[in-house]
């Protein structure tokens, strides 16, 4: 077994996407390092990790030895430094299941990374998310359920930080979940590199930022796609259909080219403030081990404009632009797959 496994487990949009790219295209450099970012391709991260949380738990078909779970671990089993393992949906699992996965790694030393954003930044990145895979709340829709926490809200499924530190922490140790925290805007754009780097074990200076952006959408272009899927729900597309065409050709390779003459979504409401700060103090209590600053995790407001705000006009030019790129890229059969 390695020395180490560290698991990386998100949250989503504080930084996930950039981190593994990194890591991902330095994978000979990491490895000079005694550091093995697993698996030929993230991609085969991804399958173990939907393996792991799909089988093997209480009435649940046990997990082949020969699937993509067991082919990670034996993988881990054979490498003799650090083991990195980077998937955001590990971080939501309940203890029974994190209890199968850190039984996984038997008796070798694990770290569990937790990376984590301000929650006025992540509750319009999130609601932006939403709408790229298929939602269709509205921007007020959204913020409700977010304000009202209901039992299996998404949002605090997916971005309940002190929740998940507290259930790592019961398994693992509090000692072994470090907290991340990502730099407020204007803080140096390498910083958060550095931080997750210091907690692998990796010189920051060893590897390459030039990595391919995580791009996200101008407020027009939201509006437009979230009426798109309105438009798709009564006969919705596959779902890879829907991620070739729609997410990844319309929305990431052409919308997205066009964000910085879009207005952006602002949030400037009193109760993400005190709800920032109680998350904050439950971490605090917690008492897991923090890379930055817990006061990194303070909400302000976020500047921009309200959908109500943006013209139908501009939502027309945003649609139009998406479209012509769209048209361009190549013609799609029903399957979503190239002709």
């Amino acid at each position: 077994m390695a020395e180490r496994v560290v698991l990386h487990v998100g949250t989503m949009k504080s930084g996930t996407t950039f981190l593994q790219n990194v890591v991902s295209n330095n994978r000979d450099v990491l490895r000079e390092q005694g550091i093995s970012f697993v698996g030929r391709k993230w991609r085969d991260q991804i399958r173990a990790a939907q393996d792991v949380i799909e089988h093997g738990g209480k009435d649940q078909d046990p997990i082949a030895p020969d699937g993509p779970w067991g082919r990670i671990v034996r993988e881990i089993e054979e490498w003799p430094g650090t083991a990195l393992f980077s998937v955001e949906f590990l971080g939501a699992r309940k203890v029974p299941k994190i209890e199968q996965i850190v039984a996984s790694f038997g008796d070798t030393p694990l770290t569990v990374v937790i990376t984590a954003r301000d929650l006025a930044r992540q509750i319009p990145s999130m609601w932006q998310e939403s709408i790229q895979n298929g939602g269709r709340l509205t921007w007020p829709e959204f913020l409700q359920g977010v304000r009202e926490e209901r039992r299996g809200n998404p949002f605090w499924r997916q971005q309940g930080v002190a929740t998940w530190a507290k259930r790592w922490s019961g398994v693992v140790g509090t000692e072994n979940v470090v907290v991340v925290t990502a730099p407020p805007k204007g803080a140096p754009g390498t910083l958060l590199w550095e931080r997750y780097a210091g907690v692998v074990g990796i010189d920051p200076s060893s590897c390459s930022l030039e990595v391919a952006a995580n791009p996200s959408l101008g407020l027009a272009s939201t509006l437009v796609l979230r009426q798109l899927n309105e438009e798709l729900a009564d006969d919705p597309l596959k779902r890879s259909a829907y991620h070739s065409r729609v997410k990844r050709v319309l929305a990431k390779q052409g919308m997205a080219r066009h964000r910085r003459d879009e207005p952006t979504l602002g949030l400037d409401e009193p109760w993400v403030y005190a709800r920032s700060e109680k998350e904050i103090a439950a971490l605090r209590k917690i008492g897991c081990p923090v890379v930055g600053d817990l006061a990194e995790l303070t909400s302000h407001p976020v500047p921009g404009v309200q959908p109500s705000d943006v013209p139908v006009e501009e939502q027309l030019r945003a649609a139009v632009r998406g479209l012509s790129h769209a048209v361009r890229d190549l013609t799609w059969d029903r399957g979503g797959k190239k002709k």
